[in-house]
């Protein structure tokens, strides 16, 4: 494995250590940005720091303590909003930023939206409204998007069309159109080639959102995201990568949906996760090794993995790894993958999951070992805490 470049892309529901993940290869090798490449404001991927600075990133990439630059891709949903509280948080980091001016816009109808169809369904959103900006771009050819902060005519309009059809409460239009153009006074937005120029210039590392299992056509439909988290979109854009999968030594999910291994009397802390209002419930359960094998499979593979929390099965000693269910009487030892876009299938396929139960439990010697073998990669990157040096990498290829 020699490529210049790598993703990093969590093989579970999220909350991996995807942040913490990309945060020790910037601290550890010069790269030399940090690409966003799905997903939006809804990210919370948790940094700390030698000196035990903390920061839950969001929209920047888990780099910028490290002074390594962020660019956010034309597959992201920015929310300017968001990212100017953010970038406060951070010291206005803005010469660290780019912004590619066709990714879509995330306006506060789109948000004010999401709570909405949140409090009628409770599907688990996030409640960034990011599913919402997705879904209203697939009927709108002219959804507001990055550049249109830099033409106060056109961006007044399309903001105007999106708080007409959404028909919900927000602030006033003048408002929101006077900070989406400080927004772009403060960022530089770029073109398309811009991101072939910084790929070209240097090692980068690709960091995704989310989880596969929660993937827009492979999660168990409809309690997933309106994103592409697998390595799809990195590889649109750079075709020779290291796809990197992060996992955990046990299972979360945050949110509604299924969740085969679930075991709340697990004693496993949580200092960054908890409940959230649109959420609901952090969740956690034994590793599922079938459930993250279907996400290594409808990825297309990985060639290493990133295995976090191994810290954790030492203190929690009923901890386990599942390599079996039984679902309907049946004993499954793979989840087999649908057609490609079968959100029917998906559906189904989440509704048998939602009745098995885990079998073929047990408790290896060696985690690691017993991760690699279950998922089918080496292990690249060992972590035992949150820090940088709480990390070993185990290969030099990255």
């Amino acid at each position: 494995m020699t490529s210049r470049h790598v993703a990093v892309v969590d093989l579970g529901y999220g909350d991996a250590g995807k942040g913490t993940v990309v945060d020790f290869l910037c601290a550890t090798g010069a790269k030399r940005a940090v690409l966003r490449f799905n997903g939006g404001a809804q990210a919370a991927h948790n940094v700390i720091t030698e000196d035990g600075r903390h920061h839950t990133f969001s929209q920047f990439g888990s780099g910028t303590l490290r002074g390594v630059p962020t660019h956010l891709t034309r597959f992201m949903v920015v929310d300017p909003l968001s990212l100017s509280a953010e970038a406060a948080a951070l010291g206005n980091p803005y010469h660290l930023l780019t912004v590619d001016g066709e990714a879509l816009l995330a306006t506060p109808w789109h948000r004010a939206a999401n709570h909405r169809r949140e409090r009628a369904l409770r599907h688990g959103s996030c409640g960034m409204g990011v599913g919402e900006t997705m879904a209203y771009a697939s009927k709108h050819p002219d959804a507001p998007k990055v550049a249109d902060v830099l033409s106060p005519p056109r961006l007044r309009r399309r903001l105007a069309a999106v708080r007409d059809a959404l028909d919900v409460p927000g602030p006033p239009l003048e408002d929101v159109v006077e900070a989406f153009a400080a927004f772009g006074e403060a960022v530089r937005i770029v073109g398309s080639s811009y991101t072939s120029r910084l790929l070209a210039s240097g090692p980068c590392v690709f960091e995704g959102a989310q989880g596969v299992l929660l993937d827009e056509w492979r999660g168990w439909h409809p309690h997933t995201t309106w994103s592409t988290t697998t390595f799809t979109n990195a590889l649109a854009l750079c075709p020779d990568l290291l796809r990197l999968g992060a996992v955990r030594t046990y299972t979360t999910r945050h949110g509604a949906g299924p969740f085969v291994t679930e075991d709340p009397t697990l004693d496993l802390p949580e200092p960054h996760n908890g409940r959230d209002v649109w959420q609901g419930d952090f969740r956690v359960g034994h590793f599922d090794a079938l459930a993250h094998r279907y996400a290594v499979e409808v990825s297309g593979g990985v060639d290493a993995l990133a295995i976090t929390h191994l810290d954790i099965p030492d203190h929690s000693p009923d901890l386990r790894i599942c390599t079996s269910y039984e679902v309907d009487g049946e004993t499954w030892d793979r989840i087999e993958p649908g057609p490609a876009r079968d959100l029917d299938h998906q559906e189904r396929l989440g509704e048998r999951l939602r009745r098995a139960r885990p079998s073929g439990l047990y408790r290896p010697d060696d985690w690691c070992e017993a991760i690699a073998t279950h998922l089918g990669a080496p292990v690249h990157l060992e972590s035992h805490g949150p820090a940088a040096a709480d990390k070993k990498q185990l290969s030099a290829s990255i």
